[in-house]
């Protein structure tokens, strides 16, 4: 493998990644407030990327049909919450994994009925051609989903570290009980955590279209390599999720060069890898309910 293509290996490689450390976010934004495992953030993303090429459709402006599928998405975000987790709240963590993959396989289908089965295009951000770059060529979209996860990455942990609602957040996670008798609504904070990944998965949705392209199954593949990056990283920290996703787009494209036709075995043997070696992540331990 020679500089030039080694080179864009690894530039396709972080762009690949930076998506995965998105949908790790989201995933680690739910665990961080209600200590389950939220499967239907892959449908999330695929809402985002089908919601903007519908506004785009609608000739609406490219940054209005960007912004407002994430205002749309954190809606469905909290009515999952609502409607499907809330009422079984004191629910086995097991049921309630359980439930939100029910929740992905509902808005998958529904998906498909408004849809269809084909693949949708959405215009770049910024149109023109490739950069160059040592030999290697970079797409300017690729700036863009690179650029965006780094500003999510930083607001997310400021969030958690710096804002009332975040710390209210962890505190749900680490011990509800006392959250309550602390004067924390927990079911308010959980709601907005799946509001929260919501508006994080539609964000992964809409700049990753312009180079994918977008279908109603995007999601499934996404979500679990989101989980691999999160578990990577160390589940509940979101700074491991960014570097989690970034190793694991790497990893995934320079195996991909190498032994053609493997490209996503590779996500499954990091998380196997991790799980052996270091199930607690490259960043330490991820949060704990002390309470059901």
């Amino acid at each position: 493998m020679h500089g030039p293509e080694l080179l864009q290996y690894l530039i396709t490689g972080l762009t690949q990644g930076a998506i995965y450390a998105l949908v790790a976010a989201g995933f680690n934004l739910v665990y961080a407030a209600t200590g389950i495992i939220n499967f239907a953030q892959g449908e999330f993303v695929m809402l985002g990327g089908l919601l903007a090429v519908t506004f785009v459709a609608w000739h609406m402006p490219l940054a209005a049909a960007v912004l407002l599928p994430i205002l749309v998405v954190m809606a469905v975000g909290a009515a999952v919450h609502w409607f499907a987790i809330r009422p079984l709240r004191r629910a086995h963590v097991v049921t309630l994994i359980m439930i939100t993959i029910g929740v992905s396989v509902v808005l998958r289908g529904a998906a498909r009925l408004i849809w269809g089965a084909d693949s949708h295009p959405l215009p770049p951000f910024t149109p023109g051609d490739s950069i160059g770059l040592g030999g290697a060529t970079v797409q300017p979209q690729s700036l863009w989903i690179v650029g965006v996860t780094a500003v999510a990455g930083v607001a997310l942990a400021l969030f958690f570290r710096r804002t009332l609602m975040g710390r209210a957040m962890v505190a749900c996670a680490l011990n509800s009980r006392a959250a309550r008798l602390a004067g924390i609504r927990v079911d308010r904070m959980n709601m907005w955590a799946f509001a929260f990944a919501g508006g994080i998965g539609a964000l992964a949705g809409s700049v990753l279209t312009p180079m994918t392209f977008t279908s109603y199954d995007v999601g499934t593949l996404l979500a679990l390599k989101g989980f691999c990056a999160a578990v990577l990283g160390g589940i509940g920290n979101n700074m491991g999720a960014v570097l989690g996703g970034l190793i694991l787009g790497v990893v995934e494209s320079l195996g991909a060069g190498m032994f053609s036709g493997y490209k996503d075995a590779f996500a499954f043997v990091v998380l196997l890898l991790v799980l052996f070696l270091r199930p607690a992540g490259l960043l330490g331990v991820g949060l704990r309910r002390d309470d059901q």
